[in-house]
């Protein structure tokens, strides 16, 4: 009994030895080079928009990031957050995410697509007081199909959004311009 018990921990402690130089091995491999090509085909960008008038405000922070499998081809996430308010009228907070897929098949062409997911929260105002049962509160969803013209890491473009339903939608119109920038 007693060779028995001492086999048993003498086995515990030998797959203990075991895994325990097998994640080491594993962990120094992990930082070498694969790790940093993963990160050098990392790009960070995102937006910020800050716009203030006569009893306006809006306020919005959106960061993302695409991973570049190749000079044509990238694709990323990004998250989005903004606060709206004019004065005695509404006030809305809006949050979500976005997937992106890009495609550049010429150097100064970008085509993307983006499927984008927005909370909308929305709380309207009679004479400065909350509107009782006047809130609105709803997702919205888009899917943006874009066309840019790219230079180095920024593009300049529009996208038109085929989801668009002009009774429920954060935006006024299915066609936005934007700017992007990667670093």
């Amino acid at each position: 009994m007693k060779n028995l018990n001492f086999f048993i921990q003498f086995k515990n402690i030998a797959v203990f030895f075991i895994l325990f130089q097998t994640i080491t091995a594993f962990g120094q491999n992990s930082t070498s080079g694969m790790q940093s090509d993963f990160w050098k085909k990392v790009q960070i960008g995102g937006g910020l928009g800050l716009n203030f008038g006569s009893g306006f405000t809006d306020v919005t922070v959106a960061p993302s990031a695409i991973y570049n499998f190749n000079e044509y081809v990238a694709a990323g996430v990004g998250l989005q957050g903004s606060y709206v308010r004019v004065h005695n009228n509404y006030e809305s907070y809006i949050y979500g995410g976005s997937l992106i897929g890009i495609f550049n098949p010429f150097e100064q062409i970008q085509v993307s697509a983006e499927l984008e997911q927005l909370r909308v929260n929305t709380n309207f105002y009679e004479s400065g007081f909350l509107a009782k049962d006047e809130n609105d509160n709803f997702w919205n969803t888009a899917l943006y199909l874009g066309l840019g013209y790219r230079t180095e890491n920024v593009t300049v473009g529009i996208r038109y959004n085929v989801l668009y339903n002009a009774n429920k939608s954060v935006y006024s119109e299915p066609f936005m311009p934007f700017v992007r920038v990667y670093f």
